[in-house]
């Protein structure tokens, strides 16, 4: 029988690491995965798109990965991110994975040239076959990726024993309903778009996995109890506070990673460093956007609380 209570719940996107130098920084890296044990989250989702995994190395990935076990393990649920643009790589990345005892990994489809589904599904049991004893994530994001898993796609994938679930990133909250109808209950549908995360939740999703999680992990973590505890218009208020914040995170000039970095550096003293060229980092004029970011989240926690119980 499939372990499945592990992956329900919160599980922050893990954000790339960076000294001032630009290079990834080993010694962030422990620390963020030290403050995501220390928020009791669930798990964490490691060097994917919050991660900036299309602009990092193998080897760069691997070392993230590996600082991340040296602190998580036992402690989280880890799913790492292996997929590159060709197959050889990724499937390097899910040895490399199962060598470091994660939980699973997972992968986005290849992305430029739109490939038929049959080879979409053989690129992923490939990238499967390289990590023979760990579970497997198909990631659906076809806004970026281009491409979108189907029914017919995804029935295809579920003859392949590891595969345990979708993170669905895609907007209609419609597919995390076709999803967990399709596959049932021994399948597990991971909400992905941090602003429908109860939306995703009432449908279908038993976790949720997203970009913002990191930098306000106890409004997630109190939206998911209200709603474990029927808590319904707490929840959606709550939800409605937090997409405040994430919509004034995209109001700023860099990008949102860079937002985020620096809200962390704010209220959690945590240094990640900045983006990778050529996300945009932070221009002069954003200072107010985060502060101003930072301080909502601040308010949020003192309104709304950290902790849920009946």
């Amino acid at each position: 029988m499939r372990n499945l209570d592990k992956y329900k719940g919160i599980l922050p996107a893990f954000y790339a690491c960076y000294d001032s130098g630009g290079n990834v920084s080993p010694e962030a890296v422990q620390k963020l995965t030290q403050y995501f044990i220390d928020k009791k989250v669930k798990g964490i989702y490691v060097n994917g798109s919050s991660g900036e995994c299309i602009y990092l190395s193998v080897e760069e990935r691997k070392r993230i990965l590996e600082n991340v076990m040296a602190v998580a393990r036992g402690k989280l649920t880890v799913i790492c991110h292996v997929a590159c643009n060709n197959t050889r790589d990724s499937m390097e990345l899910a040895a490399h994975a199962e060598a470091c005892g994660v939980d699973a990994v997972a992968a986005i489809p290849p992305i430029y040239f739109h490939l038929p589904e049959h080879a979409m599904a053989q690129y992923w049991n490939d990238i499967s076959s390289a990590a023979p004893d760990t579970d497997f994530v198909i990631y659906n994001i076809p806004q970026l990726a281009g491409v979108a898993l189907t029914a017919p796609l995804f029935a295809k994938m579920r003859e392949n024993p590891r595969v345990i679930g979708v993170k669905n990133s895609s907007m209609p909250v419609q597919d995390i309903q076709m999803f967990r109808q399709q596959a049932g209950e021994e399948y597990i549908i991971f909400n992905g778009p941090d602003e429908q995360f109860i939306s995703g939740r009432i449908i279908g999703a038993e976790g949720g996995i997203g970009g913002t999680y990191g930098v306000m992990p106890e409004l997630f973590l109190r939206m998911d109890g209200l709603l474990a505890g029927g808590k319904l218009a707490e929840a959606r208020e709550l939800q409605y506070a937090a997409n405040e914040v994430i919509y004034k995170m995209c109001s700023a000039h860099g990008n949102m990673y860079a937002v985020i970095k620096e809200i962390l550096r704010i209220n959690e003293a945590l240094d990640l460093g900045g983006v990778r060229l050529p996300l945009a980092p932070l221009a002069e004029e954003d200072r107010a956007v985060c502060e101003e970011a930072a301080a909502m989240i601040c308010a949020a926690r003192e309104k709304h609380g950290t902790v849920y119980s009946d």
